[in-house]
């Protein structure tokens, strides 16, 4: 089931924690709760928390959007983390989750996220380049098509997030049903959150949870089948084609199927040179003012360098919490990413 939250079970069963969590927001944070209303006619449940102005509150000015897992709400979930570092944070509930109308189908998905983007612009009063999009596991689906939509905003953190559902729902149904479970992804619940994420072009920071039990297409140990690698292969594909192609692509792998301690023994290993891959990238941007994704940095690479700055720009681009899938994210990881200044 991709989306138990929506259930009647889940919901009953986390009502209490829901009314606490949502009582403290509101008492403790002076958090506002508002309902807004989609295009296709659902109510979605929103949680304000408005920094902006307070003494010592360095980030209040930017408004974390966050979007829950598949089983989680608003009350107890990913807001706790921006929340902690003094952001302005907009939480709110899938459709059918808790006090919001609905069914989690994609098209729903898309019109509630469009719905909280519209609340947080219109009515609360942020613009989009003071918006950072939040998402944890299969909230990177909303998440990505709001990035796709909203190209200007501030930045994207997906933590626990996958590329396509297609290849999780392979390895949790049996085999015989292989055909019944494409056919029922295809046409009810296709969550391709790589190829939204192609067509965001901003700073962008992935986190892969190195004991993932939820998005590894094989046992938690078996680092190199985490979903969050595809994603991070198929978005370093799309922005870096003359880099990430198929002499570097080996390198890659390699490198996302190892944990942190191993990837900065490889990074020493490969003898990569940081300083020049960032002065190559800085060079490019400025010979080409105002490029965008993808770019044809690296035509002339050798297949060395190609490997070396593959692996310079994977360290860049997601980062490892040697955790499993539902610990809440520490607070480091939550940072701007680096971004080339295109």
């Amino acid at each position: 089931m991709a989306y138990p939250g929506a259930t009647a079970l889940v919901n009953t069963l986390v009502e209490t924690p829901l009314i606490q969590g949502r009582a403290k927001l509101v008492e403790e944070m002076n958090g506002d709760r508002a309902k807004v209303g989609t295009a296709d006619g659902n109510e979605i449940d929103t949680m304000f928390v408005d920094r902006r102005g307070r003494h010592g509150e360095a980030y209040g000015q930017f408004l974390v959007v966050c979007s829950e897992g598949n089983a989680g709400f608003y009350e107890i979930g990913a807001m706790e983390t921006p929340l902690k570092l003094g952001y302005s944070v907009l939480g709110w509930n899938h459709p059918g989750f808790a006090g919001s109308t609905g069914i989690p189908f994609p098209d729903q998905e898309q019109h509630a996220i469009d719905a909280v983007m519209q609340y947080a612009i219109q009515k609360l009063g942020f613009t989009p380049d003071n918006i950072i999009l939040y998402a944890w596991s299969i909230g990177g689906y909303p998440a990505t098509w709001a990035a796709m939509n909203y190209p200007d905003v501030k930045h994207v953190i997906l933590d626990a997030t996958f590329d396509d559902i297609m290849p999780l729902a392979h390895a949790k149904m049996p085999q015989f049903a292989k055909s019944l479970v494409e056919l029922t992804v295809k046409r009810y619940m296709n969550l391709n959150i790589a190829e939204q994420l192609k067509k965001y072009p901003g700073p962008l920071l992935l986190i892969r949870r190195s004991r993932d039990e939820m998005i590894t297409t094989q046992d938690p140990t078996a680092i190199h089948t985490n979903r969050g690698n595809f994603l991070l292969m198929k978005i370093l594909n799309h922005r870096y084609p003359k880099i990430v192609d198929d002499s570097s692509l080996s390198t890659l792998q390699e490198w996302t199927s190892v944990g942190k301690y191993e990837q900065d023994q490889l990074y020493v290993a490969y003898g990569i040179d940081s300083e020049w891959c960032e002065t190559v990238m800085a060079s490019y941007m400025m010979e080409n003012p105002g490029a965008v994704f993808p770019i044809d940095l690296g035509r002339d690479f050798t297949e060395d360098q190609k490997k070396h700055m593959t692996i310079f720009l994977a360290r860049k681009y997601m980062e490892d919490f040697d955790s499993t899938h539902c610990t809440p994210l520490p607070q480091q990881f939550f940072h701007k990413p680096w971004s080339p200044k295109i």
